[in-house]
């Protein structure tokens, strides 16, 4: 008797709870039972009720996903490693290819392929540009991405015939930098105002410094201290522990003492024209 009284009083506070929701719209009704179902697991010692997983934006891969699926086909002496020097700033990780089964449209690299979206990039910039886009760690604004998009454009297409003069059959005989230039003029009072191209490290660093700093790594003995911002910030940008992982560390100390150097140098001219002014003043 008490078992089916017991089940006659639940019966009817079911059907009353029932009727009372019924009256009610949809989503309070909805909300009310939420609300229920979290003291629940208050109850039993919980004090969270389990979250819903976030939605990932379209488009948005985590770093660790995209690491997994990046696949560069490069060498040291080439222009490939800037390619990982970009990669390794933004917290991504490569698989270096067998260069064997290289898809590079003409055999050539850097090539930057993607299995997860199967995208293959060709040309240091673009992979540098996809890099940037894809992975996009650092939540850069549209203005900020617009700006490094730009420099790794004017770095192949402006920097890099200044800083390697080619031959007609595309092979490199010398380097623009031991003459004046105007536009690296232009970019070392750029350099003059601040220690990077943005306000802090980017990947527009990467593109510009990597071709800078292959100038004095493929012409030893090359002088830049005409330019003395930019030698500064050569010697910057080539401390960077990424820098040295990417191009290796007898790359980077050879470089940072010859920057060094440079430096010195600068720094002993400009005694030496302070001290002139200061005598023709008599």
């Amino acid at each position: 008797m008490r078992v089916l009284r017991t089940l006659e009083h639940m019966t009817m506070l079911v059907l009353g709870v029932c009727c009372f929701l019924a009256s009610l719209p949809a989503a309070e009704a909805f909300g009310m039972l939420s609300s229920q179902y979290v003291q629940s697991f208050h109850g039993n010692g919980l004090r969270h009720a389990p979250s819903k997983p976030s939605r990932p934006q379209a488009g948005v891969q985590s770093s660790s996903a995209l690491s997994m699926s990046l696949t560069l086909y490069g060498s040291q002496g080439s222009r490939s490693p800037l390619v990982n020097w970009g990669a390794y700033e933004l917290g991504l990780d490569l698989t270096m290819g067998n260069l064997g089964e290289n898809p590079h449209p003409f055999g050539q690299i850097p090539c930057l392929v993607d299995t997860e979206s199967g995208a293959t990039l060709f040309e240091s910039g673009a992979c540098l540009n996809y890099l940037e886009n894809v992975a996009n760690v650092n939540g850069a604004t549209s203005k900020e991405r617009g700006a490094i998009l730009s420099w790794i454009a004017w770095a192949n297409a402006s920097l890099d015939p200044i800083c390697f003069l080619e031959t007609p059959d595309g092979k490199v005989y010398d380097t623009g930098l031991k003459k004046p230039n105007k536009r690296i003029d232009a970019l070392d009072r750029m350099l003059g105002e601040r220690d990077y191209l943005l306000e802090s490290f980017s990947t527009a660093d990467v593109a510009v410094a990597s071709y800078l700093l292959y100038v004095p790594q493929f012409f030893g003995g090359i002088d830049l201290s005409r330019w003395p911002n930019i030698v500064s910030y050569m010697k910057r940008c080539a401390a960077r522990d990424c820098y040295g992982q990417a191009f290796g560390p007898n790359v980077q100390t050879s470089l940072v003492n010859a920057l060094s150097a440079m430096e010195e140098k600068n720094d002993g001219g400009n005694t030496n024209n302070n001290e002139k002014k200061l005598f023709g003043m008599f």
